[in-house]
């Protein structure tokens, strides 16, 4: 008999899991090897279980998807990171890719596709929901999404915290933060902290407490 596909289920909605779970064990080439609610308890669980597949919400309290997932693949480089998200804009699907990503799927779609899409990834094929398959370079935006650094340093600025404040927290200096600052506002085209702020929330690069 052919190996099962192991996969780690990451959601912070116990109902969203089960259904999925029930979804995917409802085939007899996949088994779930477990379930976490947050992105450390996803970075936990996919160094003890070893998964074949994370299905990752990009949304999550804390440590986001995105975040985990690079921490994921730098214990596991072979793991398929399959992306689950309300957002498909472009900006927020190549962050998930830039991160290691296999694949990227729109929640409201999952129902008919995530059984296919965890196959694929397993197979080490990229995978994109049918309506974010032609990726368009936004305006002002670099071919790469941001890096992880420049991802902790936006989530800060989100929270109000000044260059110096980031600085103390990341032990970093507070030009180094402004340089990011910088490279973040150039990055996606903006020039105003708030713009920089809404654009943020909006597209779902960081976590609202």
């Amino acid at each position: 008999m052919d190996k099962k596909i192991a996969v780690l289920l990451v959601d912070d909605h116990a109902l969203v899991r089960r259904g999925f779970r029930r979804l995917l064990e409802d085939e007899s080439d996949i088994v779930v090897r477990g379930e976490a609610s947050d992105g450390e308890e996803a970075i936990r669980l996919a160094k003890a279980l070893r998964p074949d597949v994370v299905v990752m919400d990009c949304a999550l309290p804390g440590v986001n998807g995105l975040v985990a997932t690079r921490r994921i693949l730098e214990n596991n480089k072979d793991v398929a990171v399959l992306m689950l998200s309300m957002h498909s804009e472009d900006t927020w699907v190549r962050q998930a890719l830039e991160a290691g990503a296999r694949g990227y799927m729109l929640k409201n779609a999952v129902d008919l596709e995530l059984v296919t899409a965890v196959r694929r990834v397993a197979a080490g094929e990229v995978v994109l929901d049918p309506q974010i398959e032609r990726l368009t370079t936004l305006k002002g935006e670099r071919e790469r999404g941001l890096t992880m650094r420049e991802l902790e340093i936006l989530q800060l600025i989100v929270d109000g915290k000044s260059n110096k404040e980031i600085a103390s927290q990341l032990s970093l200096s507070a030009n180094t933060v402004a340089v990011h600052r910088a490279n973040i506002m150039d990055a996606l085209g903006i020039h105003k902290t708030a713009e920089l702020v809404v654009y943020a929330i909006r597209n779902g690069l960081v976590n609202i407490p």
